[in-house]
């Protein structure tokens, strides 16, 4: 693979070799999240990109082909910094046990969601349903692989195909029912909030549960 060149399922053309190069992909990226909190995924343009972020269209074209390449790269920082989050908090937090992380993992989903340019318009499974973030799993198979990682390292939960598919089940459920929770309240409806930890955490027991009867 040449230098500067991206790696395959990546949505950059090619990636920064320079801070300078880097700071201004950052900045496209940055002007992206605002447009797409403006005014949705169908009034973005590489134009308006270009002009928010201060730099030549060709700018935006030697490192994004389109604007969907663009919000693919936005989502994939996002999930990014999400997962990070989560994972700065398991190391400073002291937890209970699982379902206190999974409330704090909700937590954080919701205050990135009022707080983080862009978040709130590219959920996870929207806009693109495949190839977003991984070449063969869509986004919410992706998230619920960190998520399980996170899990397992945090509380030594023994790993299995039943578990894992219980993880992708809850991540859709959640995201689903913390899509509605935002629907119409721009902060999310507590109430809303309160109900998606509940069905997480009490589907979640009911299949670890039934794992460790399994085992036994």
């Amino acid at each position: 693979m040449s230098p500067g060149a991206s790696r395959p399922g990546e949505p950059l053309r090619r990636r920064p070799s320079q801070r300078r190069s880097a700071r201004r992909v950052e900045r496209m990226l940055d002007a992206c999240a605002e447009l797409l909190d403006e005014g949705g995924y169908d009034a973005l343009t590489t134009t308006r990109v270009a002009e928010r972020a201060g730099v030549a269209i060709g700018s935006v074209y030697q490192f994004f082909p389109d604007k969907r390449a663009l919000s693919q790269a936005l989502t994939r920082r996002n999930v990014e910094l999400f997962v990070a989050r989560v994972g700065r908090r398991f190391m400073m937090e002291d937890y209970t046990g699982w379902w206190d992380a999974v409330d704090a993992i909700i937590d954080e989903y919701v205050e990135m969601h009022r707080s983080v340019p862009g978040f709130r318009s590219l959920h996870f499974g929207e806009v693109f349903d495949l190839d977003l973030l991984d070449s063969v799993s869509d986004n919410n198979t992706v998230i619920a692989g960190r998520l399980r990682a996170l899990l397992f390292a945090e509380f030594g939960l023994a790993d299995s195909e039943d578990l894992d598919r219980a993880i992708l089940v809850a991540v859709e459920a959640g995201d689903a029912v913390l899509k509605l929770a935002f629907r119409h309240d721009p902060h999310g409806d507590p109430g809303i909030v309160a109900e998606a930890k509940q069905l997480v955490r009490g589907y979640l027991s009911r299949q670890l549960a039934s794992a460790v009867s399994r085992r036994g």
